[in-house]
């Protein structure tokens, strides 16, 4: 393709398939075939999938799984979780039926507040600011009372308005900082509807006031919600005598929380280690995200925010031994939502909300840090006692037979053959290998 296209959304689907297939492929017949294959047989159900996006020409089926077994304050839950690498499912749920013999799983919300900024510049001075921001401060709040009286009714809205002065990092930069409570939607769109009303508001009033009348000029460059959520916090846990460690893998307890400490400790300061022992908890977060129709690059960009919040990437959990009590826990910030967006409009979306018993979002913040937490103890536990690969490798074990497309009679064979013995990609090719020869 040497030449822009033009037009290309106001294509039909059929026009913009066929000129993806003509233009990338040397067989556009079999791109087309595999593009439709992966469409829903239902025409209502797929049109609706059409219209999540732009320019839609097919479905990326991701596995929808479910792990039980999760004791959460008390009560069981099975938690959807969807998610293509192999392994995450298996450890969340052996996880939780560990833990749920050993008191089950902790989770308490901290605190649920949003953020939203207008960001603007001024010329003027500082002092001069602060004291037209005072008097209009209450416009805000009245201005916006047609976007806020739904959620008021609900128990949210606007929490505070703050001016910060940014020069120190920009010239002339202000903000106003705004936090909110949006209860059980996410917000991004009744923050940003907020937001761009105070922009409003800033600039009317400031144009019918002396704060631009000797020069002065005041200018909002954007309005717009942020994903850090630092005090949007859920904590989840779980702890119980050392002496209960104990299981199959787990002969000397004692030594194995030291262990598990020690490595923790190497990801709270080496952030080498951080990054991957934190990948292996959004692993459980994330699952539980897509699967509950949310925004994981939100989540994601904020969380790993959190991990720098000291000035250096560090571990989002945290162990340690107290009095023979070995605990575990983490604290992360997650904005989520149960209404709105996806969450009415995604059949699989409400159906694993209604596997969750329709969580408020502040039930549904606890079951995803509950399930990253396990899925990080899931991780932890492996590498401190048989090393992961080998719990990992068996589960890749039937992506590796799909890539060579055995047939039953030789799945059967390479299954029973690497029940006892080690899995590697090269030695499951060179079995593959012997066999058809």
């Amino acid at each position: 393709m040497n030449n822009a296209v033009a037009g290309f959304s106001k294509l039909s689907k059929k026009e913009k398939i066929n000129w993806i297939a003509n233009e990338y492929f040397s067989n556009p017949e079999e791109a087309q075939n595999i593009i439709r294959n992966y469409w829903n047989s239902d025409e209502k159900l797929q049109q609706l999938h059409d219209e999540f996006i732009e320019n839609t020409i097919t479905n990326l089926y991701i596995p929808l799984g479910v792990a039980p077994n999760f004791l959460i304050n008390g009560k069981y839950k099975t938690i959807p979780m969807a998610i293509e690498e192999s392994s995450v499912v298996a450890a969340a749920s052996k996880a939780a039926k560990y833990w749920s013999t050993r008191g089950g799983f902790k989770a308490t919300i901290i605190d649920t507040e949003k953020i939203g900024q207008v960001h603007f510049t001024y010329s003027g001075d500082a002092e001069k600011l602060t004291q037209f921001f005072n008097q209009i401060k209450p416009k805000f709040f009245s201005e916006t009372q047609s976007i806020t009286k739904n959620m008021q009714q609900r128990g949210g809205g606007i929490l505070d308005i703050k001016l910060k002065d940014k020069r120190s990092l920009l010239e002339n930069y202000y903000q106003l900082h705004a936090t909110f409570e949006t209860k059980d939607s996410m917000g991004a769109n009744f923050i940003n509807s907020c937001l761009e009303q105070f922009a409003t508001t800033l600039k009317e009033e400031g144009q019918n006031s002396d704060l631009c009348q000797n020069g002065e000029k005041l200018e909002v460059i954007m309005s717009i919600l942020s994903n850090y959520v630092p005090h949007c916090l859920v904590r989840a846990e779980v702890s119980c005598p050392i002496e209960d460690l104990a299981e199959k893998h787990i002969t000397n307890p004692q030594e194995f929380a030291e262990r598990f400490v020690q490595a923790v400790q190497i990801a709270e300061v080496e952030p080498f280690r951080a990054v991957t022992h934190n990948k292996g908890i959004m692993n459980g977060v994330d699952a539980v995200i897509l699967a509950t129709g949310n925004d994981f690059r939100a989540v994601e960009a904020g969380v790993h925010a959190y991990a720098s919040r000291n000035g250096q990437y560090a571990s989002l959990s945290h162990a340690k031994i107290e009095n023979g009590i070995f605990t575990f826990w983490l604290e992360i910030p997650l904005a989520v939502g149960t209404v709105g967006g996806l969450t009415s409009l995604h059949p699989l979306v409400k159906l694993c909300l209604e596997i969750l018993e329709k969580p408020s979002a502040p039930e549904l913040m606890e079951i995803v840090a509950v399930a990253g937490l396990a899925q990080n103890f899931a991780a932890l536990r492996s590498l401190t006692t048989t090393g992961i690969q080998e719990g990992h490798m068996k589960m890749h074990l039937n992506n590796i037979i799909n890539q060579f497309e055995a047939t039953d009679e030789e799945r059967h064979l390479i299954k029973s053959h690497f029940k006892k013995t080690a899995v590697s990609h090269s030695a499951v090719v060179e079995f593959i290998e012997s066999l058809r020869k």
